[in-house]
């Protein structure tokens, strides 16, 4: 399965869309569209008959327009990237980094549209994807998208993993305000998911992730923690703040994002030992207080 790769150095399970599947989601839409031109064209013909032939076929050029190059641009926008044809089958186009298209992407691939598939009949269109690895077609080159599959199998991941309590609260004071919701999916994506991933290039993302975070709030990573510790404890702190509040103050309901709030300790593969907090740590908190096991955390090796 091919992958995309956010501009945080996560992997999104994404699969680029064949064409096959691709030429009938485009099939489709063309139909609707020809049919709604159609339709249209017959009911402006008619408002319009007792214009003279100048003015009929300035309205009949706005309607090609408008129909067929400006209301799919249209429709790819507000659905970010979902028309009907790619509904139906289950497509959607998005960034090369895996996130949602705007207006700009996809006037672009509309535009580039019209002389790739509606002036040639799609043989340009075909060509371009056939060549392209990932299949492609000049307007995702020239927009920077890509059309992948919705519907696949969801890979196995881990609950989201809870820091030692005796991190908790450590980093009340940073201002999280600054860190983009990509950055926080990308910090999230990769805590589920570090067991799965190779000792060395977990520990080099979670490198890079921390570096990202810190930067974005002011502040550095402290050297006594690892950087996959710090971006938990950065996370819980964050879901710690959007937890709802019950009126007598304390936080309440489900905390978004996995087992953080439950205590439960976690590894990552290859690791030699669990982490152990520093000797000033605060022996405040104990299992029996916290209603939950004692907590390990097992940096990347």
């Amino acid at each position: 399965m091919s992958e995309l790769v956010t501009g945080e150095a996560v992997a999104l399970e994404l699969r680029p869309a064949k064409l096959p599947s691709r030429a009938l989601a485009v099939f489709v839409d063309l139909v609707v569209a020809m049919c709604v031109y159609i339709g249209v064209s017959v009911v402006v013909l008619l408002a319009t008959a007792s214009l003279d032939d100048a003015a009929q076929m300035a309205l009949s050029i706005a309607v090609f327009l408008l129909v067929l190059i400006g209301a799919p641009i249209a429709v790819e926008t507000l659905s970010h990237g979902r028309s009907l044809g790619k509904l139906m089958f289950g497509l959607r186009v998005v960034r090369d980094d895996g996130g949602p298209i705007r207006f700009r992407h996809a006037l672009v691939r509309g535009a580039v549209g019209v002389v790739e598939i509606l002036m040639t009949f799609g043989v340009v269109a075909c060509i371009a994807s056939l060549v392209s690895a990932r299949g492609r077609r000049l307007g995702d080159v020239f927009a920077g998208t890509l059309v992948v599959r919705e519907r696949v199998p969801v890979g196995r991941s881990w609950p989201m993993p809870a820091p030692p309590p005796w991190v908790a609260g450590r980093f009340a004071e940073l201002d999280l305000s600054a860190v983009p919701d990509g950055l926080w999916l990308a910090v999230r994506q990769y805590l589920g998911r570090m067991r799965q991933l190779d000792p060395q290039v977990s520990a080099a993302m979670a490198g890079r992730l921390a570096a990202d975070i810190a930067a974005r709030t002011g502040t550095t990573v402290p050297q006594e923690l690892p950087p996959a510790l710090f971006l938990a404890a950065v996370v819980q702190e964050r879901q710690a703040r959007q937890a709802p509040v019950r009126a007598d103050g304390s936080a309440h309901g489900p905390v978004p994002g996995g087992d953080v709030a439950s205590g439960a300790g976690w590894a990552a593969p290859g690791a030699a030992r669990v982490y152990e907090a520093p000797v000033e740590r605060p022996a405040a908190v104990k299992p029996q207080d916290s209603g939950s096991r004692p907590t390990g955390f097992v940096p990347p090796a």
